[in-house]
């Protein structure tokens, strides 16, 4: 029997998106015939003892207290990047000129004209055979994956409205402590990107259409809160009493949106909102899709179902539920018996499988980072836009 060829994984980031990916990295091998074989080489992070507890939690070789020492080393082929959106730009230029494939999470970059830059050195790579994705984890939801398998068949018909919510409440208490999450220098935006982000690259993706225009709000309901984490070098270490620091990001984003459409059908028009002070809701990522003759939508609190309309088949009946549970939808076949649903952790493992497949055979993975550099130029017009009186304004480069 041939062996495997291995994939080296070295990863910058061990904390919540960290330990997402590295289950996605062992598991993916465990329950998909891969072409390649991932491996945990190396995981790097500031802190010496952390990142060590880390490696040893989940299933790292070695360590690196430097991301770049991480690029350098000769027994890494992928970077993994879950560090702060600040540092993506230059995390992964250098790794891909260095060449080593990037996983990237999103959003890509803080802003635009970073990843404008990012896109051309990942196309540049690519024509070596250095390949980069961008982590729209959501893409490899089973049942947002069927979404879109329906659509690319014509069975919505002409799309004519798009509704796309991300809706969480974990930052509705006021004295929930300042992070980086919270600081436009490192995270960028707010909600805006955190989340809205996803639900962008979904509808776009879904849809197959791009956003062209919007109008857009931003709010930040509380504009400061108490100094913890990375901030306690600010002044304090938080809590009710302490010091405050400013939140520098939006906690809400609501804007319309018009699509660019396809050939010779005029573009779709959307709704879009993202905020982490939706009490009640914790994960409530949402798509809803209505044709011309049928309709779809998406709840990712109930993220093994879909539900669908078709006006011609059920003419009375409303929406019926699809349990995206059988082996002939996306990525299911591989998991459990029929009606053994999934969770947040299988689209992660589905990132890996797709990005491992694509590299494997030479081919670019899908988002790539011109895919993410559109989502980045719709982040930047709702900015634009809600700066300026919710103007109409329209995406660059649409």
């Amino acid at each position: 029997m041939t062996e495997t060829k291995s994939l080296r994984v070295g990863m910058v980031g061990y904390a919540f998106m960290g330990a997402a990916h590295s289950h996605a990295w062992r598991t993916a091998p465990r329950f998909f015939d891969l072409p390649l074989a991932p491996q945990l080489t190396a995981v790097a992070g500031r802190d010496p003892e952390r990142v060590a507890a880390a490696a040893a939690k989940l299933g790292w070789e070695s360590t690196e207290t430097d991301w770049r020492r991480l690029i350098q080393r000769d027994d890494i082929d992928l970077i993994d990047i879950c560090a702060p959106g600040n540092l993506h730009a230059e995390i992964a230029i250098a790794a891909l000129e260095a060449g080593k494939h990037v996983l990237c999470e999103k959003p890509l970059a803080n802003s635009v004209s970073e990843a404008e830059r990012m896109t051309a050195v990942a196309d540049s790579a690519a024509a070596r055979g250095v390949f980069s994705m961008c982590g729209f984890s959501y893409r490899r939801t089973p049942a947002l994956s069927l979404a879109k398998r329906l659509v690319d068949s014509g069975a919505l018909g002409e799309i004519r409205h798009v509704r796309a919510q991300y809706l969480q409440d974990w930052l509705s208490d006021a004295n929930a402590p300042l992070t980086w999450r919270l600081d436009k220098a490192k995270s960028g935006s707010g909600s805006l990107g955190d989340i809205g982000a996803h639900i962008i690259d979904a509808a776009q993706w879904v849809t197959g259409q791009n956003v062209a225009g919007v109008s857009a709000l931003l709010e930040t309901f509380v504009k400061e809160r108490p100094i913890a984490g990375d901030f306690v070098g600010l002044g304090g270490h938080g809590g009710t009493s302490g010091p405050r620091g400013p939140v520098t990001v939006d906690d809400a984003a609501i804007f319309s949106a018009r699509f660019d459409g396809g050939a010779g059908s005029p573009g779709a028009i959307g709704v879009f909102e993202a905020t982490r002070f939706a009490l009640g809701r914790k994960n409530a990522m949402r798509l809803e899709l209505n044709g011309s003759k049928a309709s779809l939508a998406f709840d990712f609190e109930d993220m093994n179902s879909l539900w669908f309309y078709d006006s011609a088949q059920e003419p009375n009946a409303g929406f019926r539920r699809i349990q995206v549970t059988e082996p002939e939808h996306p990525y299911t076949g591989h998991w459990w018996p029929v009606g053994h649903g999934l969770g947040y952790e299988h689209a992660f493992t589905h990132q890996v499988v797709d990005l491992v497949e694509a590299i494997a055979a030479g081919k670019q993975p899908s988002p790539s980072f011109a895919d993410a550099l559109q989502v980045q130029r719709v982040l930047e017009a709702v900015e634009v836009s809600a700066a300026d009186e919710s103007r109409w304004t329209k995406v660059g480069g649409a």
